[in-house]
């Protein structure tokens, strides 16, 4: 909208059905959105209105609440979920911290969707070949691009821990500073919308799909998660002596309860699958361990005040308000009903039935589809609704037929 109507308060309303809509852009039946697919207001959270410094027009991002027209938060908006689990946790006098570390890609443009992606030709005039992990000057062709993505990060107010080159071609990775779980989310999702409007800038693609190159690492959205008490600050999972507590175990008990159900939540395309089940370090199980990165929930060496839960599972194709509450969620789950973990795993280990996760989008789908945990913690039509738009991606998908059928089975008698 204008500035001058957003400056005097002009409410911004949008169709119901939008919060379905699918990635291909259509929309499950309306029974899943209500009949009349009527309104929500837009409501612009004041702490997230951004001016967008890579734009020449000036030009002002909000990050809005979805919320019904009576005023309480729609049960459709991942954002909403995110701050009804946030204030389940404050209703215990418990607060949630997250982090999350993303990767991503950065590739030459590709027009034509039928070639695989290439990585672009940089300052020194070639194209990366993947011998760059973690190296300190694995960047320096495309230096302009990351020059400008700092500056911009500056500008939106987003701090940043960390940034490296990691495994894959061309692919790197950024870890944003710890800290409120609605505030994480946000910057999340500001950074990947920054990076890919900069990246237009500079003639680049920026793809943050979970498995964009065959026989290469995908990208993951890791989340790092601990919890302390209202008012004092205090870490729940170490104790005087910095000892773990029963609240730790309990936390990992319910991520483990819910990671299979929720699946489809952390994994929420076709190609999320390609990720999990061929992994570099992308483990598809519920299994935790002492820095094990083979766990689909490992604990990283840290001291007694910082003591986490990183959960391995999402893909950086996750919705990270989606991602972030439903993990927040489950290990809440496990608190409130005393859930005890298994054993946690070293070294090489055999996964248990018990503790594998669906490794297709159909399969998560079903698991979803079916579980009354998910329901109890995100309500019945936000799971179906979710579910109903996700079958009709996996239903287009399967309306195409891939180069590797032709390839391979054309000539098969």
């Amino acid at each position: 909208m204008t500035a001058e109507g957003f400056l005097e308060g002009r409410r911004l309303q949008m169709a119901r059905g939008v919060l379905l809509q699918c990635i291909m852009g259509g929309y499950p039946p309306s029974r899943f959105y209500g009949s009349d697919d009527g309104d929500l207001a837009l409501v612009a959270d004041p702490k997230q209105i951004h001016r967008l410094p890579w734009s020449q027009q000036p030009r002002a991002l909000a990050i809005c609440d979805a919320d019904e027209l009576t005023g309480e938060s729609s049960r459709l908006s991942t954002r909403g979920q995110l701050k009804a689990v946030i204030a389940r946790y404050a209703a215990l006098g418990l607060a949630p911290v997250v982090a999350t570390e993303l990767e991503f890609f950065v590739f030459a443009p590709n027009p034509d969707p039928t070639q695989p992606f290439q990585p672009p030709v940089g300052l020194d005039g070639r194209r990366e070949e993947g011998h760059s992990a973690f190296s300190i000057s694995s960047n320096n062709g495309l230096r302009p691009f990351f020059s400008e993505v700092y500056a911009c990060m500056a500008a939106l107010g987003l701090p940043r821990d960390t940034f490296m080159h990691e495994m894959g071609v061309s692919q790197f990775e950024i870890n944003l500073l710890h800290g409120d779980p609605l505030l994480l989310a946000d910057q999340t999702f500001l950074f990947k919308h920054l990076l890919k409007e900069v990246a237009l800038k500079h003639g680049l693609t920026v793809v943050c799909m979970a498995k964009p190159l065959a026989h290469t690492p995908g990208s993951s959205m890791h989340i790092h998660q601990s919890v302390v008490e209202l008012g004092s600050g205090r870490n729940v999972f170490s104790d005087a002596t910095g000892e773990p507590t029963a609240a730790f175990r309990h936390f990992i008990g319910g991520q483990q309860a819910g990671m299979a159900d929720f699946t489809a939540l952390f994994a929420p395309n076709v190609n999320s699958y390609q990720r999990l089940c061929h992994p570099f370090a992308s483990p598809n199980n519920a299994c935790w361990s002492h820095d094990n990165r083979s766990a689909g929930l490992r604990i990283p060496a840290s001291s007694p005040v910082a003591r986490r839960v990183e959960n391995r599972l999402p893909g950086a194709d996750a919705n990270p308000y989606l991602a972030i509450a439903a993990s927040l969620a489950a290990g809440l789950y496990g608190i409130e009903n005393h859930l005890e973990p298994s054993a946690a795993i070293q070294g090489e280990f055999e996964v248990p039935d018990n503790l594998s996760l669906p490794c297709t989008l159909h399969a998560a789908l079903e698991r979803l589809k079916r579980s009354y945990l998910a329901k109890e913690l995100f309500g019945a039509e936000f799971i179906e609704g979710y579910v109903a738009s996700k079958s009709m991606e996996l239903t287009s998908f399967f309306d195409e037929i891939t180069p590797w059928e032709r390839r391979v089975l054309a000539a098969q008698a």
